[in-house]
């Protein structure tokens, strides 16, 4: 078992025994599901907004070189600098450099699960610059040294005493349950901050390769301000991000919205094209495109699961998962939990050290049947299980499903397992929960059925005599 698939057993284990955290994550859930089905019922058709989307994402997935091309021109062509990563270090590198060029001191980021995935803040901040989170749920985690629980909800899985404690502790404030008086603490913090900052980080939802623009969504407007106040402004977005057409975000926009957050459309959509031209008044001296591979070409040259690039990081996938809502999102060890994460991350990280998270699905297809862009998650989880196998098999599950496929093509043998499961359940209450136990990983939390005294065939057999 690898350091991570250990990590992840101890920590499920830890977190599905506190039934507060369980029951706290899945009331905060509750609401989300009323607004998603009120909201996706407003379309004409939820299901064939689905089909275009998926058709949209499959034409910019399978011409991504072409349309990342289209979309490189267009934004240089205004005055951006677009800068072509194939990892993270080369990501990290880039901004490290731009930062030095620039005298940066602080620096200041909007939401972006990207900069996460290559664990951006502790290298900047490790080179000695100040960063600091303006979205409120990025930023209590930051202040929690935690990473985001939930690719949307960073902060979903606190309270709001939870919160109050961390901003007394760490923020000097007054104890406070009230909701907008917890905003407006972080706000008072960050309007400085804002004012401060050098550079401005950011990722973007969507690129759009007809016009170079990025389209960046949020709730906040914090975003806003990270990417115009500034004199410099970084937006760091992997290569799956491009969409073909800026009609294509009519649609994609509120199905984001919708599937993300449960809204009709969410509260500010900005599109940013460049820097500050000489007829604008405000905005940034220079604008960066950081344009990060991290082994999405390895995904790319699958045609098998290339649709996982469709992903638009809506979490709508982690909103219906069982196994999420039990284990929590920092279970997962990685930057995108949940049945989304269990599919890319073994291509992002590593197949043989993150295959346990494909095997952490009950294949129910909730997932599927969430995804906007039609995902098709569950197959790719039992994909990632198939591959993990052949390139690396464990030869005692080799033993045992050979043994398995004996027993199931043999009546007989098949009948006599029956008689000895049902004399070794007479002598399993004697070795129940001890180290004798064979099953006692199964005993721990569930009882054991027994067998039936009769098999149905052999019930027939004695009702034909």
């Amino acid at each position: 078992m690898s350091a991570p698939s250990r990590e992840f057993h101890r920590q499920a284990r830890q977190v599905t025994r506190d039934l507060n955290h369980r029951s706290f994550v899945q009331k905060a859930l509750d609401g989300y599901y009323r607004k998603r089905d009120e909201y996706s019922a407003r379309f004409r058709s939820w299901q064939g907004a689905r089909d275009l989307a998926f058709e949209i994402k499959f034409d910019a997935i399978n011409h991504l070189d072409h349309h990342l091309e289209e979309f490189a021109r267009k934004a240089e062509a205004r005055g951006t600098r677009v800068h072509w990563c194939p990892d993270g270090g080369a990501a990290t590198q880039t901004i490290l450099e731009i930062a030095r060029q620039n005298n940066v001191r602080s620096i200041i980021k909007s939401k972006s699960m990207t900069t996460e995935e290559i664990h951006l803040n502790d290298a900047l901040e490790a080179r000695g610059f100040g960063v600091f989170e303006s979205d409120l749920g990025e930023y209590i985690v930051q202040l929690r040294h935690e990473p985001p629980y939930h690719i949307v909800f960073p902060a979903m899985h606190l309270t709001r005493g939870q919160i109050s404690d961390l901003f007394q502790s760490e923020l000097g404030s007054a104890p406070t349950n009230d909701p907008e008086e917890l905003t407006m603490i972080a706000r008072r913090v960050m309007r400085k901050k804002f004012c401060e900052a050098d550079m401005g980080i950011s990722g973007a939802n969507f690129a759009v390769s007809e016009t170079g623009m990025i389209s960046i969504t949020e709730n906040e407007g914090n975003a806003r301000l990270t990417t115009s106040l500034p004199r410099i402004h970084v937006a760091v977005l992997g290569i799956e991000k491009v969409l073909p057409r800026m009609e294509d975000l009519a649609l994609f926009l509120p199905m984001l919205a919708t599937s993300g957050a449960g809204q009709a459309l969410t509260g500010y959509n900005t599109l940013i094209g460049g820097p500050r031209q000489s007829d604008e008044a405000d905005g940034p001296g220079q604008f960066h495109i950081v344009l990060l591979d991290n082994r999405r070409t390895v995904i790319l040259a699958d045609p098998e699961q290339r649709d996982a690039l469709h992903c638009i990081r809506c979490g709508a996938c982690l909103n219906v998962c069982p196994v999420f809502k039990n284990v929590g999102g920092h279970t997962y060890g990685t930057t995108y939990p949940g049945p989304i994460g269990s599919v890319i991350t073994p291509h992002l990280r590593g197949l043989q050290s993150w295959k346990h998270l494909s095997a952490a699905s009950s294949l129910c297809g909730a997932c599927t049947d969430a995804c906007p862009v039609k995902i098709d998650i569950h197959h790719h989880l039992l994909r990632n299980r198939r591959n993990a196998a052949r390139k690396k098999p464990v030869w005692w599950e080799r033993i045992l499903f050979a043994g398995y496929i004996v027993l199931m093509r043999s009546p007989r043998l098949y009948r006599l397992g029956l008689r000895l499961g049902r004399i070794g359940q007479k002598f399993h209450p004697l070795v129940e929960g001890t180290r004798l136990d064979p099953l006692r990983a199964w005993t721990a939390t569930r009882a054991l059925p027994p067998l039936a005294k009769t098999s149905f065939r052999e019930q027939w057999k004695a009702r034909r005599r």
